[in-house]
């Protein structure tokens, strides 16, 4: 019988507060199956990671390199694959994947309903384009798939929690099914620039060791760090009463968990916000395959992209990858899967921005302009170069360091490997315009 499976999606989590205190119940799930130690994102911001995970593209392949950039109505998600495939689709929470760029132009439902031609194809639908317009920390409103609006009450993860475990206790046990579960936590609320963890859990992380690749720069991570903590928290505690209605219901032994994130958070030390940029504080992702259909594994240090969760979710599900899907196979219940000697992130709104990460090196590139106009360039100057074995946390910029001329050829070269191997033309590279300190 085909298995279940479960896409449990948070926004903005570090991949550092994924530990046994933290987060019991993820922990617990990949002590049992796997836990991935170096997991990236292709996209280090919202919507165009979300479409990479639909499309099993780069988002200059899907062209939804901005937040702002619908989905074309009539692409093949992930949906579509299993709705072919004998399986029960869902969608829950957020999607940021309907609405179009430009005020008064194309289709704008940031606080309405998605048309259903925006809603990728999946079957039962408890969503909001822009959840975080939709509500905030405490109380909100989605739709569902016939564009009713839906209120809810109370914290908003445990909120959109509950339609997931409605879900499960409704499902008809004949077919499969595949749930996608997009909670806004930890993402801070927009409105209010703060995040908004629950109340009851703030006073507990007030001590809470900051992480050090955070602290020998300016940012906010001392006055939000405990709501971003008690946030992410009350997302374990909601995955813990998921995998208990599995239990109950008993199909927990024949279900996939996958949990992980769309970016990290650096806490406006990087830049101006929270993402973005090419630093492990916003790129490095928790990511844990668990349930009782995950063969146990050791963890497992090989690099992994954000782009290679929906080749894997395919396959574990019997349904051929398609070819114009762009990720590898994750090694999840099979030991052939090829390894990576890198990952390759594309990084724009903040600028036009290319990075490739070694499990030793980081390199990146930008090109002149803004990255809200444009998105992507063939001439691009260096901008960073981290010793990532000596430097983890991304201290010392090397990039203007001459001892380190033949790392950054090395690195232009598997750079410019992996721009043209999406599509992309081949860069020109040329040395920094402006010299970064860290």
């Amino acid at each position: 019988m085909k298995p279940n499976i479960i896409f449990y999606f948070s926004d903005q989590q570090r991949w550092d507060t994924l530990n046994e205190s933290l987060m019991p119940n993820v922990w617990e799930l990949g002590e049992e199956g796997l836990l991935f130690e170096n997991s990236y994102t292709c996209q280090p911001v919202c919507g165009p990671a979300r479409a990479c995970l639909q499309t099993g593209q780069y988002a200059t392949e899907n062209q939804c390199y901005w937040n702002g950039i619908a989905l074309e109505e009539d692409v093949k998600t992930m949906a579509d694959y299993f709705n072919e495939n004998g399986y029960d689709t869902a969608y829950i929470g957020k999607w940021h994947l309907a609405s179009d760029h430009y005020p008064g132009k194309g289709v704008h439902c940031e606080k309405t309903a998605v048309p259903k031609v925006r809603q990728g194809n999946y079957k039962y639908w408890r969503a909001a384009d822009i959840l975080e317009f939709t509500s905030h920390g405490y109380d909100g409103y989605v739709f569902d798939e016939d564009g009713n609006r839906i209120d809810f009450k109370g914290y908003r993860t445990d909120c959109i929690n509950d339609f997931a475990l409605e879900y499960i206790n409704n499902h008809n046990a004949d077919k499969p099914f595949f749930m996608f579960i997009s909670q806004l936590e930890p993402h801070h609320q927009n409105d209010h620039g703060h995040f908004e963890g629950p109340k009851e859990l703030i006073e507990n992380y007030r001590d809470y060791p900051l992480p050090e690749d955070l602290t020998f720069l300016k940012g906010n991570y001392k006055e939000e760090y405990p709501d971003y903590l008690a946030a992410i928290h009350s997302l374990d505690q909601n995955v813990g009463r998921l995998v208990n209605t599995l239990k109950e219901k008993g199909i927990y032994e024949n279900t996939i968990i996958v949990y992980t994130s769309d970016h990290g958070c650096h806490f406006k030390t990087r830049n101006a916000e929270y993402k973005r940029s090419c630093h492990d504080s916003s790129i490095h992702t928790p990511l844990v395959f668990g349930g009782g259909a995950v063969r146990k594994d050791e963890n497992v240090e090989s690099l992994v992209s954000l782009i290679d969760i929906p080749p894997t979710l395919l396959s574990l599900a019997g349904i051929p990858v398609p070819e114009s899907y762009s990720g590898n196979i994750l090694p999840v219940n099979r030991n052939d899967a090829p390894e990576r000697d890198c990952v390759f992130i594309q990084i724009s709104e903040s600028q036009i921005g290319r990075t490739i990460r070694t499990k030793d090196w980081k390199y990146s590139a930008r090109a002149i302009g803004s990255g809200m106009l444009e998105h992507s360039s063939f001439i691009y100057f260096d901008d960073f170069l981290y010793d990532l074995k000596n430097d983890p946390h991304e201290k010392n910029n090397l990039v203007n360091n001459k001892m380190y001329a033949d790392v950054i050829k090395e690195m232009r070269e598997l750079l410019s490997r992996e721009m043209v191997k999406v599509g992309e033309k081949k860069p020109k590279f040329y040395k920094p315009l402006v010299k970064h300190k860290f």
